[in-house]
């Protein structure tokens, strides 16, 4: 058997739109136009129930009459590049007849009178989810993804390390042993260029023996006259 077509008139028919910035709560409308002379009940779905708020999101709309609804989008981080793939139904039946009073007929409209429905005497219609973000917002977004896909792009800075010489890669032999010790002066060498004013002091001995001995025989000569 066909499904039966919608009888109630959305506003809008197919998209809900959500103007970000998503920094906080946005809300859009949809208005259910019920243009039959009979009451009809309906109930709002989505497929994302945490991130979104309906109200109402169910009830009855009389007879040649209308209702807004409210749907609330919660606060989230925005991904321009990432899809969106949220969609709304808008479920529908015809009340029961009888001279039930609004109050009652919404109480009425409960999830075990959903359950309990005939189903091949519901109806439905799918609306979906677009995000938009004003112009500016957009760019700013698209601009920082390009900027954090460039920095990811870039490679890691490798340190300049330098090559050693072909004479460090050399092994030491005995050889340069040698060598590196005829060109370091020896301990003695070292402590002869430090010492070297103690050895002018050597010549003067000489002098102070003739002065001596001119003394000596100068007193001497005066006991021997």
């Amino acid at each position: 058997m066909s499904k039966l077509e919608q009888v109630l008139i959305l506003e809008p028919s197919g998209e809900l739109k959500f103007k970000g910035p998503f920094t906080e709560v946005v809300t859009s409308n949809l208005k259910l136009n019920n243009p039959t002379d009979k009451r009809v009940c309906f109930k709002v779905k989505t497929t994302a129930p945490r991130r979104y708020c309906v109200r109402p999101n169910s009830g009855v709309v009389e007879p040649s009459s209308s209702i807004n609804v409210s749907v609330m989008l919660q606060p989230f981080d925005y991904d321009p590049q990432e899809k969106n793939k949220h969609k709304f139904m808008v479920q529908s039946m015809f009340a029961p007849e009888g001279g039930i009073d609004n109050e009652t007929m919404v109480n009425m409209v409960s999830d075990k009178m959903w359950k309990d429905a005939d189903q091949t005497q519901l109806m439905d219609s799918k609306l979906k989810c677009v995000f938009e973000l004003p112009p500016e917002a957009l760019q700013n977004d698209l601009d920082a993804a390009k900027e954090a896909k460039e920095v990811a792009a870039v490679p890691p800075v490798k340190p300049n390390i330098p090559k050693p010489s072909p004479e460090a890669k050399r092994p030491v032999t005995q050889d340069d042993g040698l060598r590196q010790r005829k060109a370091t002066p020896s301990d003695n060498q070292t402590f002869t260029t430090e010492f070297a004013p103690v050895a002018q002091r050597s010549a003067i001995p000489p002098v102070l023996y003739l002065l001596a001995a001119l003394i000596l025989g100068f007193i001497l000569g005066k006991f021997i006259l």
